[in-house]
């Protein structure tokens, strides 16, 4: 998989396994008041389904007061809102995490500005993979 030709894509190698991972993920959004909707285990559910899959996580996120102004100006990006975070492990057993760039969903929606809470997320996704950021 050749990571640099993801569009819009960015990944981030974590210092952590997936659920460390997302659990660090989880407590700072937390801390920012930032809603956690849903976690779903991809891997989990495959196991159940009888297929083998690397651990693979995805956290399902947002502020509605920080959303919601996006979606009215433009409504498209509630295709993209609640923002996500994909949690996963390659086949080298590197953990990485995934996530839609500002920047790529600043072109999607052609969004005007105001692109500092995606600009946010990103930095928290920066934290929680870094093992020298303590919580």
């Amino acid at each position: 998989m050749n990571l640099s030709d993801d569009q819009g894509l960015s990944h981030i190698r974590s210092g952590f396994d997936v659920g460390e991972t997302l659990k660090r993920l989880e407590t700072l959004l937390e801390r920012k008041a930032i809603k956690v909707f849903c976690r779903i285990d991809h891997s989990g559910e495959a196991a159940k389904a009888g297929f083998v899959m690397r651990p693979t996580q995805l956290l399902m996120f947002g502020n509605p007061k920080a959303g919601t102004p996006f979606m009215l100006e433009w409504p498209t990006t509630a295709i993209d809102l609640p923002l996500k975070a994909l949690v996963w492990e390659d086949e080298d057993q590197i953990v990485r995490l995934t996530y839609n760039s500002a920047e790529y969903l600043r072109e999607r929606h052609q969004l005007q500005g105001g692109l500092e809470p995606l600009r946010a997320a990103e930095a928290l996704f920066s934290a929680a993979v870094d093992p020298g950021f303590v919580l």
